[in-house]
């Protein structure tokens, strides 16, 4: 959903707990952007989940669910929580969720830290950027340089703090509850606990 003015420089150097976030960002990002075909949803029943951590127990919820879902009740879910006909049950964008409206300051914030880190949009993608994938995809980005540098800790944890921290626990959490959430229910207890987990961790 986004695009990159350098080139990647690789993760090879990144620590392991850097590619795990990076991978877990990414994860969402997909997830949030589209509905699962049959290939991933495939590789989603075969996630190792485990009982021993929050993350743990929502990847296995995750590949349970993944195991009993066809693609196009994947997509009728997506749909129904996303889409809709005129809306769909949640608006998963920064501007909705903390003025009420689309397309508002908090969108304009996120525009003008993405010039600066050199992330443009996509083309052909009709979204505003302050979609929920699309943020998650942008810190995936930055923790691996996909956008021409790995970004500094210092520098993750600001946009963290301006784009996800104020709003994405409320909206996972709603993903966790909404009525049409079967699957998705899963993922948004994936991203709630994500998102404690890094804001306790950028607070170290």
């Amino acid at each position: 959903m986004t695009s990159a003015a350098g080139s990647p420089p690789g993760i090879a150097d990144l620590a392991t707990e850097d590619i795990a976030r990076s991978e877990v960002y990414g994860f969402l990002a997909t997830l949030l952007a589209a509905p699962p075909d049959r290939d991933l949803l495939t590789q989603l029943a075969a996630l190792p989940g485990d009982e021993e951590t929050r993350l743990g127990r929502a990847i296995a919820e995750i590949a349970a669910d993944a195991g009993a879902t066809d693609p196009r009740a994947a997509e009728v879910e997506f749909t129904r929580l996303f889409i809709g006909l005129g809306r769909g049950e949640l608006l998963p964008f920064a501007s909705h969720y903390l003025t009420g409206n689309l397309h508002d300051k908090p969108l304009a914030r996120l525009r003008s830290d993405m010039s600066t880190l050199g992330i443009a949009r996509a083309a052909g993608v009709p979204e505003p950027e302050d979609h929920i994938a699309s943020i998650c995809e942008m810190m995936a980005g930055q923790i691996t340089g996909a956008y021409g540098v790995v970004e500094p800790l210092k520098k993750q944890k600001a946009f963290f703090v301006a784009h996800l921290a104020p709003w994405a626990p409320r909206f996972f959490a709603d993903l966790e509850k909404a009525d049409n959430a079967r699957l998705y229910a899963g993922i948004g207890t994936l991203g709630l606990a994500f998102m404690e987990i890094e804001a306790e961790a950028f607070d170290l």
